[in-house]
């Protein structure tokens, strides 16, 4: 996922995009154990997109990125 794929989202989407990043990465650590994983880049991958999801937050938590409004 690419960092403008990230900031084009709202406050609350980049939460839940957060969530399942983390359910993400956890399975793919239990298919690693256990031999299950077929591709051995997708746990650095979502790490990377985690990462990049928790800058974007913090920045917008500190008022150094514009906050995306939820479009209702």
């Amino acid at each position: 996922m690419k960092i403008h794929e990230i900031r084009e989202r709202s406050d609350e989407e980049l939460g839940t995009l957060s969530k399942q990043l983390h359910e993400d990465l956890y399975k793919l650590r239990v298919q690693k154990a256990t031999n299950q994983l077929e591709n051995t880049n997708t746990p650095g991958r979502a790490r990377k997109d985690l990462a990049r999801t928790l800058t974007v937050i913090r920045a917008r938590q500190l008022g150094r990125e514009a906050t995306k409004k939820s479009e209702t």
